[in-house]
C-alpha cells in the first residue's frame, strides 16, 4: 500500500561551545554525555509547547562508541535528563557524519510515518576519546582501503595535494585566515548567541566556569605565521595545524518534527528537509567525497548549485574545500559559503559537526530571508560524503 511521505521541519537547533580536546580544554573534566543534556533540556524550555511525552525518539551520532559514549547514548542521555523511562534512543556511528546522519535517521522516520516530534545530534570528546581509540582494525583494512594513509586524515589531505597539485598550501593557508576573519566577524556580530547554550565547567586547574564561547578559533592568524607551521603529516608537505581543523569536544542538538505538528502547536519552524545523499570514494583521498553526494543530492531534489542560497561545507582541511568547492564550480571565496567561517576557525568535534552545520544554516536563513535553499555537506573519513538540501521557512 503506497503511503505519502509528510513533510519534516527544524524547529530548533541548539549546541555547546566548541572546546579544545586535551588538559587545557574547556570540558578536559567534563563528560560527553554531560555535554548533551543541557542541550535536551534547553531544547524543551525555549520550545515549552513541545513536552517530554512526544519526544518519539532521540537519536545521537557519536564516533567512538566506547567509555562515556558507549552504552547506547542516546537512550542513556534521556534518562539522565530526568525524563522519565518512556522516551526511547540509539546511537549511530558514521564517523564524522554521525551526526548529520542522525539528524537524516531522524528525517526519515518522520517523514514515513515512523514518529511526529524527536530529537537527533551530534557528541564527540576527542580529548577523552581520541580518533581510533581501542580500535582493532581488520589485517586487512591497509589493503581493502589503497594503503595506510587512509587511517589517518591529514595524510589524506596530503593525498589530494599531491594527486591535485594546483590546489597549493599558499592556497590552503589563504582558505584558513579568511576562515577565522569571517568566523571572528561573526563571533564579535553575536551571531553564536542564539544556538550556544552555556555549560557550567569546571577547568584542570580546579576552578569553575560557564562554557559559552568556541575555545578554537584564532583570530590573530595570518600568512605569515602560517608559512611557519610544520607539516607532521608528510616532510615538506602542505597540511598544518593553521590549515586543517582542529581536535575538538562539542555537543550539538536537532529538534525534528512532522511540519503540520509543528504548525498545529503554532510553532515557527526554522527550514523544511529536501533531501539527503550518502555516497563513497576511495578513503585514502576522502575529502573529495562531498563532491559527488552533493551531485546526488541535487538530482534527487531537482535542482542545482545555482538554486543554492547558502552553502556550509565542513572544513576538514582546507585544501579538501578548496577542491570541493573548485568541483562544483563555485570560487574559493563564494560568498555564498561558509558566511560566517568553518571548522578551520570552529573546530570539528567529530559526530557533533554535521548538526553544527545545520545550526549554523538555521541562522543565516533567518538572517537571509529571501534565501530559500540550503545545503550542508561534509567528508566523512573512510572515503564518503553526506549532503542534505533545506528549505528556508524563516520568511
Amino acid at each position: 500500500m503506497g503511503q505519502k511521505l509528510e513533510e519534516v521541519v527544524v524547529v530548533d537547533v541548539v549546541r555547546t561551545a566548541f572546546g579544545r580536546a586535551g588538559e587545557k580544554g574547556l570540558f578536559w573534566k567534563t563528560r560527553a554525555d554531560d555535554l548533551v543534556i543541557p542541550l535536551l533540556k534547553a531544547l524543551l524550555e525555549r520550545n515549552p509547547k513541545v513536552t517530554v511525552d512526544m519526544i518519539e525518539d532521540n537519536i545521537w551520532g557519536a564516533t567512538n562508541q566506547i567509555g562515556e559514549q558507549g552504552g547506547t547514548l542516546g537512550r542513556m542521555v534521556s534518562m539522565l535528563a530526568d525524563w522519565g523511562h518512556e522516551v526511547p534512543g540509539c546511537s549511530v556511528d558514521r564517523m564524522c557524519a554521525g551526526g548529520l546522519t542522525a539528524v537524516s535517521f531522524g528525517v526519515t522516520h518522520i517523514a514515513a510515518g515512523m514518529a511526529d516530534c524527536l530529537i537527533a545530534g551530534g557528541v564527540e570528546h576527542m580529548g577523552h576519546l581520541p580518533m581510533g581509540y581501542m580500535r582493532n582494525p581488520h589485517p586487512r583494512a591497509i589493503e581493502a582501503m589503497g594503503g595506510e594513509s587512509a587511517l589517518n586524515m591529514g595524510m589524506t589531505a596530503e593525498n589530494i595535494h599531491l594527486r591535485f597539485p594546483e590546489f597549493t598550501k599558499e592556497m590552503a593557508d589563504q582558505y584558513a585566515v579568511q576562515c577565522q576573519q569571517k568566523a571572528d566577524k561573526a563571533i564579535n556580530a553575536g551571531k553564536m548567541k542564539d544556538m550556544i547554550i552555556p555549560v557550567e565547567v569546571e577547568l584542570e586547574d580546579g576552578t569553575r566556569m560557564v562554557a559559552d564561547k568556541d575555545q578554537p578559533p584564532r583570530p590573530s592568524t595570518n600568512m605569515e605565521g602560517l608559512a611557519t607551521l610544520k607539516t607532521p603529516f608528510r616532510e615538506n608537505g602542505n597540511v598544518t595545524a593553521g590549515n586543517a581543523s582542529g581536535l575538538n569536544d562539542g555537543a550539538c542538538a536537532v529538534l525534528l518534527m512532522n511540519e503540520s505538528r509543528a504548525r498545529e502547536l503554532d510553532l515557527k519552524p526554522k527550514m523544511r528537509w529536501v533531501a539527503s545523499a550518502v555516497a563513497a570514494v576511495d578513503p585514502t583521498i576522502m575529502g573529495i567525497a562531498p563532491v559527488p553526494a552533493t551531485e546526488k543530492v541535487l538530482k534527487k531534489a531537482g535542482l542545482s548549485m545555482d538554486d543554492m542560497d547558502i552553502i556550509e561545507m565542513n572544513e576538514a582541511f582546507a585544501v579538501q574545500a578548496l577542491y570541493c568547492l573548485d568541483r562544483l564550480g563555485l570560487k574559493w571565496d563564494d560568498p555564498r559559503v561558509n558566511r560566517w567561517g568553518g571548522a578551520i576557525a570552529y573546530g570539528h568535534p567529530l559526530a557533533s559537526s554535521g548538526p553544527r552545520l545545520v545550526a549554523f544554516l538555521a541562522g543565516l536563513f533567518k538572517e537571509k530571508p529571501e534565501a530559500r535553499y540550503g545545503l550542508t555537506t561534509m567528508c566523512v573519513g573512510r572515503g564518503q560524503g553526506y549532503s542534505v538540501i533545506w528549505e528556508n521557512l524563516q520568511h
